[in-house]
């Protein structure tokens, strides 16, 4: 497991450290330096799979994340070099540094870091986030259509559902019937382990009586994706994506990542609760908290006070160790000189009360109800 991370000279991260758990959720107004704690980890496995990360240097721009160059990253008034730390549970840690080249998207591995030390790094195969038991889903995830493209390169090779679940309909398709890794997931109403049961059974937390159908046409090189719905005994005829909730299609890699999830996995996954109802946001919520307790690792950029309450709840009902649980705020000073990021981490009890609540973390319910009264 991940269990640390220190980001210098990153963006709005002049120097911020991350003490990480099973489930990690950050969480803070715009522009505060949520997203690069995750670009941190992007741009580290993109550099590795392109072979730069230990010979070249940090690759900016590639299929994980397009950033730009030096210059556009960078804190603001620093030229020194970008360096990130990297612990894992009883492996070397990774400590890498990167020279400023303002104009180039690829920033060389700095002299105080030689290539030699880099290299000496050995436990790629060995960390997740290097290896297959990876996998990245976007804020920006795949909307409602009829036809998704086909990837046995994605979906077997590299065991991807793509970074914004464009090939989930096609993995559904392709592993329906084989069984959750963590038998925890299995829902309430499910009498097996199958991956296709569960997921209906999951989604109909969020749209009741889901029911999918992802099916390959080998003729078209897609797959297609439709979903009916149970009425009682009946179950209505199958509709394309267009015709049902947005939000039902835009959910399904989400919960399709975590269903999927071993103990092992390191998971990233952008604003869950998109264009989700409260409840909808709640069960996913919850669903993390199952993985992270029983061998996943999951990174959670998220805004909704209705996925930290239900992580909350699952404390308190046993689903998951507050122990496991770890929230990370992050905020600025506006009236500093220094353009910087803070992080505050509130720590949270067996009984899913928090420590204290920083100003502006999810406190925005008690802020308008106190308008009200």
């Amino acid at each position: 497991m991940l269990e640390f991370i220190r980001i210098q000279r990153f963006k709005i991260l002049l120097d911020a450290t991350f003490p990480l758990s099973a489930l990690n959720l950050f969480s803070g107004l715009n522009g505060m330096g949520k997203s690069s704690l995750i670009q941190t980890l992007l741009l580290l496995r993109q550099s590795y799979e392109k072979n730069t990360l230990f010979h070249k240097g940090l690759l900016f721009n590639g299929e994980y994340i397009s950033l730009g160059i030096g210059q556009d990253i960078i804190s603001e008034n620093e030229t020194e070099p970008v360096e990130f730390l990297l612990k894992w549970t009883e492996k070397e840690a990774l400590n890498v540094s990167f020279k400023y080249v303002s104009q180039s998207d690829l920033q060389p591995i700095s002299d105080l870091q030689p290539i030699e030390k880099s290299a000496n790094f050995s436990s790629t195969e060995t960390v997740n986030l290097f290896n297959r038991n990876f996998q990245y889903l976007s804020a920006e995830r795949v909307s409602p259509k009829s036809f998704y493209d086909v990837s046995d390169y994605h979906i077997q090779d590299l065991n991807s559902l793509g970074n914004h679940g464009e090939y989930t309909a096609h993995f559904i398709s392709e592993n329906e019937s084989k069984s959750l890794s963590i038998s925890k997931l299995k829902h309430d109403s499910s009498v097996s382990l199958s991956l296709l049961e569960n997921l209906n059974h999951w989604m109909s937390e969020i749209s009741p009586g889901t029911d999918i159908h992802a099916i390959v046409q080998p003729q078209l090189s897609t797959v297609s994706l439709s979903y009916a719905f149970k009425q009682g005994n009946d179950k209505t005829a199958y509709f394309k994506p267009q015709n049902v909730g947005f939000g039902i299609t835009y959910v399904l890699p989400v919960i399709t990542a975590i269903l999927r999830s071993k103990p092992g996995d390191l998971l990233i996954i952008e604003n869950p609760e998109s264009h989700l109802h409260p409840a909808g946001q709640a069960v996913i919520g919850r669903m993390c908290a199952i993985a992270a307790e029983n061998g996943a690792q999951l990174f959670i950029e998220t805004h909704s006070d209705h996925f930290l309450n239900a992580v909350r709840v699952a404390v308190k009902d046993k689903v998951i160790h507050h122990d496991n649980v770890k929230l990370f705020y992050l905020e600025r000073d506006s009236s500093s000189s220094i353009h910087a990021s803070t992080v505050k981490t509130p720590q949270i009890d067996g009984n899913g009360r928090l420590d204290f609540w920083p100003a502006g973390f999810f406190d925005e319910w008690n802020i308008q109800l106190e308008k009200l009264l």
